[in-house]
């Protein structure tokens, strides 16, 4: 398989860098922390066309609520979790947290967002119905990283960078219950969890993706861009898509854990995070450069 441009990069007009990206495949959108210059980057998914830039403050994570369209976002400055409005590009409503934010994780079910101490040792949990936050989790180690939700349990996976490991969160407690180890990587980045085959998609800056089970046990590994910073997994295809180091890499799932590429693009220098968009599949990339900040579709063919 072959990954492509769907159409040449569309210039965003704020200066900055980017971090994490997501997708609302219902309302046809695209997402992008454009921490740098504290906005939320709006694109259209169908036609690749910038919609907004909503003034949110430095943020690094975004996560969508399924029901409203709304975007939770955290702003590193303030110390707080907004809830945004990305159509009036207004921030409807902020909760006051007890550290800088990173990372960024939604529960439709329980209405909480989970944010992570940005380099620190706590996960702030919101609860969306009051916007006021519930917890402050003591995590292992020092600097988590992505983290993912089990939607069937609730479970919440942390992966914590210097340790190697993942934590697991229990909502119920609010606590974490156990870790385990990730010894085939290396300063952990990069997590999805597939719903289906019950399996943790993980990497390490040491060039590793690596499957595990809900228990720690590991499944496969295959080789990836050493400068990863985000993976995104569709859950429908169980195809999931990496970047960094110049490359965007796409691998293959199976129900066993075996992960195999299937597709690989060399991309700017500053692509290290994406998104897959769930209703075509198509790739979107984000990066900033001394010419300026871009955003851009991919799609996979044979």
């Amino acid at each position: 398989m072959y990954l492509v441009p769907v159409a040449p990069p569309a210039h965003v007009q704020i200066h900055s860098g980017f971090d994490y990206v997501t997708t609302d495949a219902a309302r046809h959108r695209v997402y992008a922390a454009h921490n740098g210059s504290g906005t939320l980057l709006v694109v259209n998914s169908d036609s690749g066309a910038i919609l907004n830039q909503v003034d949110v403050g430095p943020l690094h994570g975004v996560a969508v609520d399924p029901a409203t369209g709304h975007v939770y976002t955290g702003d590193g400055e303030n110390r707080t979790v907004s809830d945004v409005d990305p159509v009036s590009g207004q921030v409807v409503n902020s909760a006051d947290v007890d550290g800088k934010v990173d990372a960024t994780a939604y529960d439709p079910v329980l209405h909480y967002v989970y944010a992570d101490e940005d380099d620190g040792t706590h996960m702030f949990v919101v609860d969306t119905k009051t916007m006021k936050q519930v917890a402050a989790i003591n995590l292992p180690g020092h600097k988590p990283e992505y983290l993912a939700i089990d939607p069937q349990t609730h479970y919440v996976y942390q992966n914590i960078d210097n340790l190697a490991e993942v934590a697991v969160i229990d909502p119920q407690q609010l606590k974490v219950i156990r870790t385990f180890p990730t010894p085939v990587l290396q300063k952990n980045h990069p997590l999805q969890y597939d719903p289906t085959y019950k399996i943790l998609v993980i990497g390490g800056k040491n060039a590793t993706l690596a499957a595990y089970t809900r228990d720690g046990k590991l499944l496969g590994t295959a080789p990836m861009p050493a400068g990863v910073d985000q993976c995104d997994l569709n859950p429908e295809t169980h195809l999931i898509a990496c970047a960094g180091d110049k490359k965007v890499a796409v691998f293959s799932l199976s129900d066993k854990g075996t992960l195999t590429q299937v597709a690989d693009r060399d991309v700017a220098e500053g692509v290290h995070t994406l998104a897959i968009d769930r209703n075509t599949g198509h790739i979107w990339i984000v990066w900033a450069s001394p010419d300026g900040d871009f955003v851009q579709e991919l799609k996979l063919t044979q």
